[in-house]
């Protein structure tokens, strides 16, 4: 299994607007191909900053099967009007346990 992890940063007093379509978008990835789980984090220090953490079985279930998709398009449609700058995702996997 690995982990999406995905540093967004929403623009200022949009923050119930992001979370609400993160809300909405939950069925587009609970259908996808591969898919585990997804959790989205608000850091205390700075809330405007976000971790979307999804868990899948494969880095191509990610980037190829979600990100290649409708349903992604649409999971873009609902959220990216509240980005303040670009999300910067990365895959990781455990370790240690």
């Amino acid at each position: 299994m690995i982990y999406e992890m995905a540093h967004i940063t929403v623009q200022p007093g949009k923050h119930a607007e992001f979370e609400a379509g993160v809300a909405q978008a939950l069925p587009l990835f609970r259908r996808a191909r591969g898919y585990r789980n997804i959790e989205l984090q608000r850091s205390i220090e700075d809330p405007s900053h976000y971790i979307l953490v999804v868990q899948w079985d494969t880095v191509e279930d990610h980037m190829v099967h979600f990100r290649e998709s409708e349903d992604f398009k649409e999971w873009r449609r609902l959220v990216s009007p509240y980005f303040a700058k670009p999300p910067v995702a990365e895959h990781t996997e455990v370790v240690v346990k």
